[in-house]
Order: C-alpha cells, then structure tokens, then sequence
C-alpha cells in the first residue's frame, strides 16, 4: 500500500507577511550585535542638544532606544546588572533625590531637561557603557567618535575666532539671543566652558591616541596646532588654567618620551596663539580686555556670599530647586537679572540637597578616582590598546579637569556629564574582565 505526501495548504499572503515581519526586525537584530554604533550616535546627538532649551528631542528617542537594545541584549546574553560597581550607589541616591525634587514641585521641560543632563544621562551611560564596549573593536570605535567630536570643535572654535561664520555649523551657535557668552568660541554647547573642559578631555584622549601612535602623520600635527588655538578662543580663563596645568603636568610628569614632546608643542603652539589674540583685535574685544575684566568676579563672589549664607540657614536637606533660585533672587540686589546661577556645582548641590546631596556627590567623586586604578598587577594583559596603563595613569588628570572646571560653572551639559562617566564606564568594564580572567590565570 502506497502513501502519497500531500503539500501543506498556504494560506495566500501569509509568506508575504512572514517575510515582511522577519525583515522589519533585521536593524533591531544589526543594533543589538552592534549596539557600539548606537551608543556614539546618541552621543553624537546630544552634543547638539543645550539642555536649558527647548530643542530637538532626537536625543530623547535615541537614548530610550539604546536602553532597549542594551536590556534585550543582556536579556539574548544573560548579562548579570552591576548593581555592585563603583559609583552605582551613590549616583543612584543622588538621583533619586534629584528627582524627588523634581517631581514634588512644579516644573517645567526645561526643568527635566535639566535633571536629565545632571543626573539621569550619565547614570544611565555609565551602565549602559560597561556592558556595550567590552572588546578592543568597540573601544576603537569610541576613540575614533572623540578623535572626531575634538576635531569638529576645535576647528567651530577657530572659524569663530576668524570670524569664518560660513563655515560654523549647526548656525545656532551664532545666535546671541540663545545660551551665554555670544563673543566666545562656545561650540554647540551654547557655553563657553562647556565648549573649553569638552575640548581638553577630548585633548587628553588625543594626547593618549598620539603616544599609542593612533593618531600621527599630518593629523598629529593639525592637533597639536588646533587645540591651542581653540582653546584660546574660548576666551574662559578656567579652561586655559585646566589645559594649562593637564599639559604641564603631562610635560613634567608623564614617562611617555613622546607624549612629553606633544605637550612642548602644545605650549608652544598655546604661546604663539595666545600672543596673536592679544595682538590683534578681534571683532569684539581684546584677548587682555578679557584677562583684565572685573565684573564677572565681583557678581561671582556676591553669588558665592550669598549661597554660603543659605547653606548655613538650611545646612541639612537644602532648600530644593524652587526655593532655592527664588532665595537666591531675593538676597542679590546689586546686580539686575531674571535669573542668578551659583557657576559653581558644589556649592549648588549643597544649597539645593544640603550635606547629604554634597556627601553622596563627593562619594561618586571618591568612587570615580578607584574605578581607574591599575588592574594589571599580575601581569594580565589588557584588552585594547585604548585602555591601557598609561591611559589609567591619565584618568585622574582627566577627572581633575572636569573637577577644576566645575569650580566655575555648574556642569548642566549632558554631553560632558555623558562622556565622562561613559569613560568611567569602559574602565569599569574592563575591571570586570580582568577580575573574570585573574582567577584562571593563576589556576593555569
């Protein structure tokens, strides 16, 4: 007896259908492999995003969308949470708190906006980092993305000193009814010291890339002239003290041959465009117009009297966002504006969360300077030429520029808050790796 297979029956349209839902999730497949290219794309889009304005919201999509993937991601891998890293605590504490404030009185976009910028986006990019760049090919990636990002502002900086406003793009930046310090080389960020500890971080990685032989040749020598200039146009005297003190020390101190020899270019190229600026007026004031100036000192210490006399009347909790710029405004009457900023990030978060804000923000501080150190102490070899010793050896001088700057202004800027704890973030990384490989290296 002989049996015939019969076809099964197809519904019409169903193949169709099937091929249309398989290929709709072929680029959330492509992100979740490469979740890297995700990562520099969001970063890359809020570098375009002040967030004391009402801009694009690009940014936003892009950041839910890459906490999707990295949880989808960990969920296909079986990655654990590292609740138990460095920094995640207490971050955690100051964002809960932030956000309590936040919530419990009335606000507004631009006040989440700002929350985000302080708190939210670099404990998120903090987590989200560790789990994505964990192999040389994602960390080339990242340093490239900087090499970029330092390339792009420090050449915006110039063009706004040639006064070359064709060439500076997005044309927001020009706009003097937008941000601060409308005469200075501010780049997208709307603030000139923004603009200034963002291109000395990026320096520092450049200097990094520059002693590994990444980056050489022609390009090695457009930086080591570029950077000076641009941050000379930032016309912001706590940027030029930064890079002054990053690059002498690195002179004096750094027991790279060759890194010492970029950072005596770097001071002569600094001298050279310092001396040109004061020479030769620009289109608005005088490089020594600007040593010389006064008035920014005598409003700051008026600020900083009168935010020390309202941490002393409420030492403990703060008086929390709301009260505390309507306090501020009341206790201010020699100078006319509608609103008063600390420019300081310290004395901000204790007046505004009192002590316990300030201890748990100098706990992160605490956590950020372990999260660098040496994790090759057997001889264990370190993955990816970015990261190495050196590169730890360059994590507390680049901590403490970002430290230096936010003596001056209160770090509002999601792409700086963003990309350094990002680099926390790698570092934390490759800890995990290293304590993962310890065990069997000493077993074999």
């Amino acid at each position: 007896m002989s049996s015939t297979a019969h076809p099964v029956a197809r519904i019409p349209g169903s193949n169709l259908f099937a091929l249309l839902v398989g290929n709709s999730f072929r680029p959330l497949h492509a992100l979740i492999v490469e979740p890297s290219l995700l990562f520099l794309a969001t970063l890359a889009l809020m570098l375009f995003h002040p967030p004391d304005f009402n801009f694009h919201s690009m940014d936003r999509f892009a950041f839910g969308l890459l906490i999707l993937i990295v949880l989808l991601r960990a969920c296909v891998l079986r990655q654990p949470l590292l609740i138990r890293a460095p920094v995640t605590w207490p971050m955690l504490a100051l964002l809960l708190l932030a956000f309590y404030g936040v919530a419990s009185q009335p606000s507004d976009a631009e006040t989440w906006s700002l929350f985000a910028a302080k708190w939210l986006v670099p404990f998120t990019l903090y987590q989200l980092a560790a789990y994505i760049f964990d192999d040389a090919r994602s960390l080339r990636r990242f340093e490239t993305f900087a090499l970029i990002v330092l390339a792009y502002l420090s050449l915006t900086a110039i063009f706004f000193m040639l006064d070359a406003r064709e060439f500076i793009f997005p044309r927001y930046i020009l706009d003097e009814s937008l941000g601060y310090h409308a005469d200075r080389a501010r780049g997208p960020f709307l603030q000139a010291v923004a603009n200034g500890v963002t291109l000395n971080l990026l320096g520092l990685i450049a200097l990094n890339s520059f002693r590994r032989e990444r980056l050489r040749g022609m390009l090695a020598l457009l930086f080591l002239v570029a950077l000076p200039l641009a941050i000379v146009a930032t016309k912001t005297r706590a940027v030029w003290l930064s890079f002054a003190l990053s690059v002498l020390w690195l002179l004096f101190f750094s027991p790279s041959r060759r890194l010492r020899r970029a950072c005596l270019c770097l001071v002569l190229a600094g001298a050279v465009g310092l001396a040109a600026v004061v020479t030769f007026a620009d289109r608005n004031t005088t490089l020594s117009d600007r040593l010389e100036e006064r008035g920014p000192v005598m409003f700051r210490m008026a600020v900083y009297e009168a935010g020390w006399e309202m941490f002393l009347k409420k030492p403990l909790a703060g008086w929390g966002a709301t009260d505390m710029q309507t306090e501020l405004s009341k206790r201010i009457s020699d100078f006319h504006q509608e609103q008063f900023f600390f420019h300081n990030t310290y004395l901000e978060i204790v007046v505004q969360y009192g002590l316990v804000g300030l201890s748990l923000y100098l706990w992160i501080v605490v956590d950020l300077f372990k999260v660098g150190r040496s994790r090759n102490r057997r001889g264990l070899r370190t993955e990816g030429g970015f990261l190495d010793e050196q590169f730890r050896a360059l994590w507390p001088l680049l901590l403490g520029v970002y430290l230096l700057n936010a003596s001056f202004v209160v770090m509002n800027y999601q792409f700086v808050n963003g990309f350094l704890f990002t680099l926390a973030g790698l570092l934390v990384a490759q800890n995990r790796r290293s304590a993962e490989v310890e065990p069997r290296s000493l077993a074999g």
